[in-house]
């Protein structure tokens, strides 16, 4: 498993990643929020601390928790109840006030993943009225006809497929497909699902959450 440990303290860090190394885990270290949040997909779980040099710790998980599910864990001095209900409810999995056990640490880290793991269990196809996407085999079929996606326009596909009925940010999208959110990217999602759209000739499958994002609809309703 890959972490990645968010502190800027270079005692509490070196100490932390040489335990959480000695346990077999793989650890990547981070001192400002700003470089976790270029970097998240590259990890299995994040331990964050709340007191970074360039943006608040809350901030950064409000940030990180728009674009990704990623297991977060808290782990901070600060200890006031008032906190740790604001960072539970802001997405964090897990809150731990300093100085951790490593064995505790170990445990709930373990916990947080694991609820993942369950949660996150692959689907290898996912059947909408009579349009079929493989996951596995990455092919999607319209009326048993296989249908010739982009490489983009089938994560498109299989992000939206994933989570049927389930609406899907254009912020997620963009970052988990382009690494990025900027105006062009902006631009380049609208002509993908435009073109994945057209190909999929389902009105109605891929329906527009005004201001949000998309959603795969099972439930054939008119395409926004």
């Amino acid at each position: 498993m890959r972490l990645v440990l968010v502190e800027d303290d270079d005692g509490v860090g070196d100490a932390l990643q040489a335990a959480l190394t000695a346990r077999g885990y793989v650890v990547d270290r981070k001192r400002r929020g700003a470089d976790l949040l270029r970097t998240h997909r590259d990890y299995d779980a994040v331990i964050l601390d709340l007191g970074l040099p360039d943006m608040d710790g809350l901030e950064v998980l409000r940030r990180l928790r728009e674009v990704s599910s990623v297991p977060v864990l808290i782990l901070t001095a600060r200890a006031g109840e008032r906190t740790i209900v604001l960072a539970l409810r802001s997405g964090a999995d897990d809150y731990l006030v300093k100085p951790p056990r490593i064995a505790e640490l170990v445990a709930r880290l373990e916990t947080v993943t694991r609820r993942v793991v369950i949660h996150t269990s692959p689907v290898e196809a996912v059947v909408s009225h009579d349009v079929r996407v493989d996951l596995m085999a990455r092919q999607v079929e319209v009326a048993g006809v296989p249908i010739m996606l982009t490489h983009k326009e089938f994560q498109l596909v299989r992000i939206l497929a994933e989570r049927p009925d389930t609406a899907v940010s254009r912020q997620e999208l963009m970052d988990r497909i382009w690494g990025d959110s900027s105006a062009s990217v902006s631009r380049a999602l609208d002509v993908h699902m435009a073109g994945l759209r057209a190909k999929l000739d389902r009105p109605g499958l891929i329906t527009t959450i005004r201001g949000f994002g998309y959603r795969w609809s099972t439930d054939g309703g008119p395409q926004a």
